[in-house]
């Protein structure tokens, strides 16, 4: 999200691979964090919204210049099933990280007329997953606490018992090493239990971009969610919606 190091970044690609082209764009940023107006830094809200929108925007506008050059290209935007479903399960505020991937999804539609009319020998796609195995969780944790250890600061704990506690669950027995193996049992749960692997997503997402496809779902949950959510748009944000979701694809993603 800081223009100054991905413009440096561009200039090191066209170096390294002495050239004046690009191809190919996958715009990847993403952590998690800053999931509350209420519980969580303005600060953390803030760095997640602008590494999960900024880094797509400015990646787009830095290496378009290269894109234009090239006889082809194509721009792949990752946006998340949190871009047409502001939710991860009832109780679990989420703000942030949706709206970002909410813009990012916008933003990509937006280019397929754009691109048509000023750049047609580009295309774009918008990429949305649903649980795929990678380490975001423990990534966004350490990216936002400026961190590289396991173990939670005492700012952290805080931070987690008052989510715990605003989600509805009685913290008066829970200590703060219980917390911690809570979040690392979530991390790991996350990343080993996930439903589609990294590898996994990234054939089904390179299959979609040989196919020219705008829309490319990652994920059977992304695409039962997408229905669903289709069908009664009213009733996304209800519990008996993401109960009856989750039971019936197995996620776990929020609970």
């Amino acid at each position: 999200s800081d223009e100054t190091q991905v413009l440096r970044f561009r200039d090191a690609v066209s170096a390294q691979h002495d050239t004046d082209k690009l191809h190919l764009l996958f715009n990847n940023a993403g952590i998690g964090g800053g999931g509350s107006l209420f519980t969580t830094s303005r600060a953390q809200w803030e760095r997640t919204f602008n590494i999960c929108w900024g880094g797509v925007y400015l990646c787009t506008r830095a290496f378009l210049p290269l894109m234009m050059k090239a006889d082809e290209a194509h721009i792949v935007n990752t946006s998340s099933v949190n871009g047409f479903w502001a939710s991860i399960g009832p109780g679990v505020p989420h703000t942030a990280y949706c709206a970002a991937k909410f813009a990012v999804k916008g933003f990509t539609e937006a280019l397929i007329t754009d691109l048509s009319v000023n750049a047609p020998h580009i295309k774009c796609s918008v990429v949305m997953p649903g649980h795929i195995g990678t380490s975001i969780v423990s990534n966004s944790r350490k990216i936002q606490f400026q961190t590289q250890s396991e173990a939670m600061s005492a700012e952290e704990i805080v931070q987690a018992r008052a989510r715990l506690s605003a989600a509805g669950r009685d913290m008066s027995q829970v200590s703060d090493a219980d917390i911690q193996k809570l979040y690392l049992e979530r991390e790991r749960r996350f990343r080993e239990e996930a439903p589609m692997t990294a590898a996994a997503a990234a054939a089904v997402i390179l299959a979609g971009v040989k196919a020219d496809r705008w829309r490319i779902l990652v994920g059977q949950d992304a695409h039962e969610l997408d229905e669903r959510v289709r069908q009664a748009p009213e009733e996304a944000y209800e519990t008996k919606f993401f109960d009856d979701f989750a039971a019936d694809v197995g996620w776990r993603v929020g609970r």
